[in-house]
């Protein structure tokens, strides 16, 4: 349909189109039909299955107390929805309003969601990640392999990178009994997530369950015999891992490519929104038509300093996609801006660990309460006086305390004695947060500059 449409005939006969059959995918096309659109949905996926959840894929399903075949997302409601499964965005015109398949296909839309996720990074050397029994850990069909390679009780696992994903999987393997090890550049594990206080507590804990944890070391190389299957690595200290399973755990690449040309503010940090989740072109003039959602959008956060947070987090995706949706079927004074304080947590070695806030932004972090000594504590994290973070281990009830505090721009350290507070809580510690311009595995949230039309040049006057 040439031009734009108004919203009520966007409501009654209008097309959406949602590229990216995931849980922000879901969430917003649930949400749409619940606000009562009722035109043509249309749900895009490069997998052939429906959306299903993520989360287990590297804790019950490695651990094998869960199937990778059972962990479709529930239904909040029937969306009638046309599925294009199993094949993937190829490219977008946004003059057109049409979305191009890798089938040749091409689908019209008036409203377009993008919430087309990250993917694994792999293995950099083609030739050794193709090797039987390397593996990466990101959809159900990596955790079903996975699993079931697991399950032949490999000699030894080594999992490439420590941050949460690899922590986890290194945990599941030690549950099962298998021997580990874990190769991680940085000085300990999550440390570009948590920094290096709460690395050092990781760290003791991958020890103490019998993990031989290797930090400050790369992976230069992986060997494998004469059969094609991995057989060893090479690290830069001069050793070598013999192992027959290998797991890449470096992290997540956006999916953005398809994208490329379209003159959508899309690159490797992910798609450029405005706090409403409408998508920027390249030139920084928001869209209308254009919205994105998950962990491939990036948006400005208020209490951040409106820097544009990408988020890999399942609470962020089903907000966002919820507003998302919201702000695709309101005029301008109805739509509601995304500023829910980021959370995350995970499940390793027996341990639960929650977090709130961006802690990789801090400089300073004080025990509010409990013990490093014990794994159970409050961590908050302070950034020029205020603050901005705080995470958990085995203390999760009281998070929502130290989120009031994030929302409310608290002072740091907080000026108020706590309950559990021990003599290591008394006064703020370097946070120890790797240098930024050195990657590091896993941080779920990630500062990614201010704008989508970011330069940076040098103006060199004519002579």
């Amino acid at each position: 349909m040439p031009g734009d449409v108004s919203l009520e005939h966007l409501r009654r006969e209008g097309r959406i189109v949602v590229v990216g059959a995931s849980l922000a995918g879901l969430r917003a096309a649930e949400t749409l039909r619940a606000k009562g659109f009722a035109g043509s949905l249309t749900m895009i996926g490069d997998e052939p299955y429906e959306p299903y959840d993520r989360p287990p894929l590297s804790k019950q399903v490695l651990l094998g107390s869960a199937n990778a075949e059972r962990t479709a997302l529930p239904r909040l409601r029937s969306v009638d929805a046309t599925w294009r499964l199993g094949v993937a965005a190829s490219g977008l015109d946004m003059t057109a309003r049409r979305v191009r398949l890798a089938d040749g296909d091409e689908v019209p839309y008036d409203r377009l969601l993008i919430a087309t996720g990250v993917r694994a990074r792999p293995w950099p050397q083609e030739a050794e990640a193709e090797l039987d029994g390397v593996f990466v850990l990101r959809t159900r069909d990596d955790a079903a392999a996975l699993a079931r390679r697991l399950d032949a009780e490999p000699r030894r696992v080594l999992v490439i990178g420590a941050g949460f994903t690899g922590s986890e999987i290194a945990s599941a393997c030690r549950e099962r009994g298998l021997p580990v090890t874990v190769a991680e550049r940085g000085a300990a594990p999550l440390v570009g997530a948590l920094g290096g206080v709460v690395g050092a507590v990781a760290a003791e804990l991958h020890r103490e369950h019998g993990v031989d944890l290797r930090c400050g070391v790369m992976v230069t190389a992986l060997e494998g015999d004469a059969a094609g299957r991995v057989r060893a690595a090479h690290l830069s200290d001069g050793s070598t891992v013999e192992s027959d399973v290998v797991i890449v755990s470096l992290g997540a690449l956006r999916n953005t490519e398809w994208l490329a040309g379209s003159g959508l503010g899309a690159g490797p940090r992910g798609i450029a929104c405005d706090a409403g989740c409408r998508a920027f072109d390249i030139r920084g003039i928001v869209t209308d038509d254009i919205y994105a959602a998950g962990d491939v959008a990036r948006c400005p956060h208020p209490l951040f300093g409106y820097q544009f947070l990408s988020l890999e987090h399942w609470g962020n995706a089903v907000t966002q996609a919820g507003i998302a949706a919201h702000n695709m079927l309101s005029e301008s004074p109805e739509r509601v801006p995304h500023m829910e304080v980021p959370a995350f947590w995970s499940s390793q070695f027996g341990i639960n660990i929650k977090s709130v806030g961006v802690p990789s932004l801090a400089t300073e972090i004080l025990i509010a309460q409990g013990s490093l000594a014990d794994r159970r504590f409050i961590g908050v994290y302070g950034y020029q006086g205020r603050v901005i973070g705080a995470v958990a281990f085995d203390q999760a009830r009281w998070l929502p305390f130290y989120q009031e505090l994030i929302e409310s721009t608290a002072p740091f350290p907080p000026p108020f004695a706590t309950v559990d507070r021990r003599p290591e809580g008394q006064r703020p510690l370097d946070a120890d947060f790797p240098d930024p311009s050195i990657p590091t595995h896993g941080p779920t949230v990630s500062l990614s500059g201010y704008a989508p039309a970011d330069r940076r040049m040098t103006f060199t006057p004519a002579h």
